[in-house]
């Protein structure tokens, strides 16, 4: 279908959009709507949390900032369990 027609038919009746593309939609507009569907289009696509996303960016930071003994205040800070927090601070 013509992206011009696909664009204005979607603009009038823009709650009528599938879930959860509409949010899609909401927050970047028609065209990111086409591109992410030009580019997964057909596939099937898990998209994880942004904490997913962004946990190894996460644990560098933290281990960063580890001084020792600040165990709890990055547990806090970062949303990580004990356990968690030390495992990767011994692999770093």
């Amino acid at each position: 279908m013509n992206k011009a027609i696909l664009r204005q038919v979607a603009l009038k009746y823009p709650g009528e959009v599938m879930e959860p593309y509409d949010a899609i939609l909401d927050l970047d507009g028609f065209d990111a709507i086409c591109a992410f569907s030009d580019y997964l289009g057909g596939m099937t696509v898990y998209v994880p949390t942004l904490r997913t996303i962004f946990a190894r960016c996460i644990e560098l930071e933290a281990s960063k900032e580890f001084n020792g003994a600040n165990y709890r205040s990055l547990c806090q800070k970062y949303g990580f369990s004990d356990r968690h927090l030390r495992r990767f601070l011994r692999h770093v």
